[in-house]
Order: structure tokens, then sequence, then C-alpha cells
């Protein structure tokens, strides 16, 4: 694929105080399933602030592929004319999803439960992530797997069911992916799928279903868990979408706000679900100065104007529960612990060694580099904080992982020696205008601008 082929290295270097105000893009998490339920839906779901990064945009070409008119209208701006549940179109060829392990699993639960045969692919790093865990629920619904690679990899070919079945389904891991692509299957299905989690994690699609008119209860279940029930076979009619700034890429500037001494910046709009702000939560347990200036609401999603001013930060515990309203975000966090006072253990990150890459891995790869003492223990992260004075002067292998290109970049904002990363071109998977943002505030991020 594309971003395969010419690594761009990208080299960051100690700056000044950063200041100013940014917007990110919008939430890749809300993107996805705009496209996808404008597909679902019947009449044109209006988009305003679609992620029109690499990843989205091939979720909106399997939209295509499955009957749905996209239109592009402008920077954000999307119209979709969806073909309603039941009436998805067979692809004439296969779906692409190139980096989108998001765009490839969703798409699969809705696929799977339509009497379509559709053949999913993607790129180098794709083509290694489990799939197995969308697979193992989409067959019980009487999805036929036609073919697929070693362990449940892609390429593979579903067939879908005449009828789906609804289904009873417990999450084996805590994954709001899983959770949505069985719930999208289950519209196809008569009668009532449930989902069932011990973990709660992020929400988007029982907002979303709920927002296009689908009959959705959602109940406690346990100490932190959920029970969703979804009526099948609704008529989902198509409805506007504001998608809020993504808190997983607001994270990049946020904590080189906190680690670049004198730095002072506001970051706009940014999504404060509850069921994705375990970064702040964990931030301000280390003493970030990270205060709220103004809140708001934005398709469904509460919304908040963040200020961050650089501060000394403290090692700390962060439980194993938090784990999935942070998932994304973890080495960030890595980052700013290395900055930190004191030992930070990160707990229960089992989650991470299937991301785009063995994350956990290229999180203590990375830190090394910079000349961090670090360790995995188990499932465990642990992090020695150097009070601030972070050697740098590493290159740091991504393994074609967006979030790892970022974050030993802002690392590199605040190291005394300057940080590379190896390969910066899949950054515009989620966050096209990273370096020029950055930059914008005063940074000193030097590469080919990417996207």
């Amino acid at each position: 694929m594309s971003h395969a082929l010419t690594p761009v290295p990208v080299t960051a270097r100690r700056s000044g105080p950063l200041r100013g105000s940014v917007r990110v893009p919008g939430d890749k998490s809300i993107s996805h399933r705009a496209m996808i339920f404008g597909l679902l839906a019947i009449g044109e779901t209006v988009v305003t602030g679609l992620l029109e990064g690499e990843d989205v945009m091939r979720t909106a070409d399997a939209a295509r592929a499955l009957g749905a008119i996209v239109h592009h209208d402008g920077p954000g701006a999307w119209r979709v004319r969806g073909v309603g549940v039941g009436g998805l179109r067979e692809p004439a060829g296969l779906l692409d999803f190139g980096n989108a392990g998001t765009g490839s699993r969703l798409m699969m639960g809705v696929c799977g439960s339509h009497p379509i045969t559709t053949t999913f692919d993607g790129d180098a790093s794709l083509r290694k992530r489990p799939m197995r865990r969308i697979l193992d629920p989409l067959e019980q619904m009487g999805t036929v797997i036609v073919s697929q690679e070693a362990g449940g990899r892609v390429p593979l070919t579903l067939r879908g069911p005449k009828e789906a079945l609804p289904i009873t389904y417990r999450t084996p891991v805590a994954s709001a992916q899983i959770k949505s692509a069985v719930l999208l299957a289950g519209l196809a299905a008569p009668g009532e799928t449930t989902v069932i989690e011990t973990e709660a994690t992020r929400d988007h699609t029982e907002k979303m279903l709920t927002h296009f008119g689908a009959d959705v209860v959602v109940t406690p279940e346990g100490e932190h868990g959920r029970r969703i029930v979804l009526k099948g076979q609704p008529e989902l009619q198509a409805r506007p979408i504001v998608v809020p700034a993504d808190p997983s890429s607001a994270a990049f500037p946020l904590v080189a706000g906190l680690i670049v001494p004198g730095s002072d910046i506001l970051i706009e709009s940014v999504m404060t679900n509850p069921l994705r702000s375990g970064l702040l939560t964990t931030l301000r347990e280390m003493g970030a100065d990270i205060t709220v200036e103004s809140e708001a609401n934005e398709g469904g999603e509460a919304v908040a104007t963040l200020r961050v001013r650089a501060s000394a930060l403290k090692g700390v515990v962060v439980p194993p529960e938090r784990a999935p309203s942070m998932i994304d975000e973890y080495p960030v966090l890595a980052v700013a612990a290395s900055f930190a006072t004191g030992t930070t253990r990160m707990r229960g990150l089992q989650e991470l060694r299937v991301k785009e890459s063995d994350r956990l891995a290229a999180v203590e790869a990375g830190l090394k580099a910079a000349g961090v003492t670090c360790a995995i223990e188990g499932d465990d992260l642990v992090v020695e904080g150097s009070g601030g004075a972070v050697t740098g002067g590493g290159t740091v292998a991504t393994h074609l992982d967006h979030r790892i290109a970022m974050s030993f970049l802002v690392m590199g904002l605040a190291t005394q020696r300057p940080m590379q990363v190896d390969d910066g071109a899949m950054i515009a998977t989620s966050f096209p205008s990273f370096i020029s943002l950055m930059n914008g505030l005063g940074a000193e991020i030097s590469g080919v601008e990417i996207g």
C-alpha cells in the first residue's frame, strides 16, 4: 500500500514554549460510524466536521461499493444517501481498508449479516491484526467464512445468511469494536440482539443507533459493565451528524503543552465523553494543569475547550479498568510519564498488543531509544520518570503505527536531544495536519508534511 512503500523520517527538536489555540481533526470513531450509519439509513445524512484521514476515506469507499451515494461538499462536509438496513448491494470488488482496523471490523458486522458475499483486505499492518474476535459472533449469527488467512486475518471473505440470527453475546475482552460489530450485525436480524460487556467501552455506536431511530436499551451490568439490547430490523432515518474534535488526537498537543516548559495552549471543542476521557483523568491525577474554559454539546456528545499549561507531573498507578476509556492514549501517556517525577505503572494493557502494531513493545522500545528506564511486567508498563530531564537522541521504529509516530515526535519537543521517527507517512491515517498544527503552536518538527 502507498504509505508502506516510501518511509518518511520525521524529527522533533526541543522547542520554546507552545502558545496558541488549536482545533484538532474530527473524531475518528464517530467519523467511521457516520459513513456506516449514512449507508444504513434511508434518506440523506449530512455530516460536518468529518475526519478526512485515509482510514475514514476507506470506510467511505466501502459505503459507496455497498450502494451508498457519497458526496464531498467541502472540508469536513459530506452527504451520504443510504440504502437502508437490508438494502446493501454486493460489491463488485474487494473492500480495501488500508490501515483501518475500526472501519474493517465494523463493516464486517454490517456485511456479515446481509445476504451478500464480501471480501475484506488491507495493508501490511491490517493483515497482521486479529479478526477472529469479530468472526466468532458473526458465525453464531449465520455468517459463513468462505476464506480467511491464518488466525482469522485479512484477506477474508464473508457470505451473509438470508436472515441473520439474533444472539446474546458476552464480549471476551473490553472492545468497542467487537460490541459495535455485533450490534451493527444485529440491525439485520429479527428480534433482539444483546451484547454484554464486563467493562464499559466507548458508546458511540449506541448513541448513534438511538440518533438514527433504532430501539436500544442500555442497562448496567455488574460493577463496571453494560448490557445493550437492540431491537432488530429497524428502518433507520437519515439524521445530521456533527463530528466533535477527536480526544485521541487532542492527546498529542495536550501532552506537548504539559511537558514543554512555559507552554500555555487552548484545545477547542474536544469530545469529553466519560468513556473516552481516561487520559484527562490520569493526567490530572499526575498534577497536570488542565482547565475547562467552555462546554457545549455537538451531535449528542459533550465537548469542551481545554486550557493546558506546562506542569510538574508526578508518577501514578493507572488502574486496569481505565484502559477502555484511553486505550489509544497509552503511548503518549508513557511519554508524559517519562517527564514525571517518580514511577508510573499502567496496568492491564494486554489490548495494546493487538493494535496497529504491538503497541506495548513499540512504546517500550521507543522509551528506551530516548534513554528512559522502563519495563513491561506481565501486561503492565512501568515507566521511571526523569523529573523532566529526558535525554532523547534516538530513532524510534513506528511499525506503521500513527500513534507511535506522533507520541515520540511530541516527546522530542522536550528532550535534550532531538527524537526521530523512522516513518511519519502513516500519520495521515488519523491526523493529516499534525505537523503543521503543532508547528503553528511553536513546535519544531521537520519532515515532509503528511497528507
